[in-house]
């Protein structure tokens, strides 16, 4: 549990404040609780929101300057945020991110979830030793001997990459298994997966613009006991460049949302099938933005459906 004035403490630290509404200056001191959702096939609770590595996360990674990565992972664990999405094929991401997880020694407060994409996002049949050599890159830069969450990126040559995920699984070396995709052409693919394969978790698209998902996926992730993570919440930049010179409707205050970033996410997280989202930043004050949406309430159903109108409303 994080008070307003801890948090407006912090946020006033990393410069987070700017991005964030008077009102919520000037709310009362009263505790704000961290929001987490339980992963069905165990029980183990993950805050609701977490990071993201591609995009300009990634960009950060490559370049000769960490030090903002540093603090976004700063902002990230002193706000109980745990989960950290990545993947070999994010650039530097996964390397430099294990690396200033390691030097912080906040390794044990990490939930690292990472991929495997041999086959890459056209499909097709990978190549087993060059799989096999990219999981063991993975361990040997996260540097602990079991992995939280390993997914098949793109749904690339499930047969054979979650086959080895599942041995993996079975021998304590990976905790939890999964697919993802953020390509329509792909949902069918990923549904017949989900029905026939144990998984853990699905890594999916999924936004206030962008609901498709709520069809046919996130149905059957509810009856088939999988997790979910939901990657591009605010549409890459499509819900950015929607709301530009808009201010936050008063009424979402009524759900402790107090800018933009805060509104796209809670609308996410309130699905209940969500598990969290997982948005890519290189700025501790965007980090601590968006952690502020794993705090306080959540809109229902009715206040879903206003939010989307809004969205729908601006020019």
């Amino acid at each position: 549990m994080i008070s307003r004035r801890d948090y407006l403490k912090l946020a006033l630290a990393t410069g987070a404040a700017m991005a964030l509404k008077p009102a919520l200056l000037w709310a009362t001191d009263a505790p704000l609780e961290l929001i987490t959702r339980a992963i069905p096939s165990s029980g183990e609770r993950l805050p609701v929101v977490g990071l993201g590595s591609s995009a300009t996360f990634s960009s950060a990674a490559s370049s000769e300057d960490q030090q903002a990565l540093r603090e976004v992972f700063q902002a990230l664990v002193s706000q109980g945020g745990k989960v950290f999405d990545t993947a070999p094929s994010y650039g530097a991401s996964e390397a430099v991110a294990a690396s200033i997880v390691q030097e912080q020694g906040i390794t044990d407060q990490i939930f690292w979830a990472t991929k495997l994409n041999v086959a890459g996002r056209g499909g097709g049949t990978a190549d087993e030793a060059q799989a096999r050599a990219q999981i063991e890159t993975s361990f040997e830069r996260i540097g602990t001997p079991s992995i939280d969450l390993i997914q098949v990126h793109n749904l690339g040559d499930v047969p054979m990459q979650l086959g080895m995920l599942k041995a993996l699984r079975d021998e304590k070396r990976v905790r939890y298994i999964g697919v993802t995709t953020t390509f329509p052409r792909q949902y069918q693919e990923l549904e017949q997966v989900m029905e026939r394969e144990p998984l853990d978790f699905i890594g999916i698209d999924y936004a206030i613009d962008n609901v498709t998902m709520e069809q046919r996926i996130l149905p059957l992730a509810r009856d088939k006991g999988i997790a979910v993570l939901v990657y591009a919440p605010f549409g890459r930049t499509r819900l950015w460049d929607k709301v530009r010179n808009h201010e936050v409707p008063e009424w979402a205050a009524e759900f402790d949302a107090h800018s933009w970033a805060q509104f796209f996410l809670k609308f996410v997280v309130a699905h209940p099938v969500v598990t969290a989202a997982t948005p890519a930043t290189s700025r501790a004050r965007h980090m601590v933005d968006n952690m502020g949406a794993a705090m306080g309430t959540l809109p229902d159903e009715s206040m879903r459906k206003r939010m989307i109108q809004h969205m729908e409303q601006l020019a």
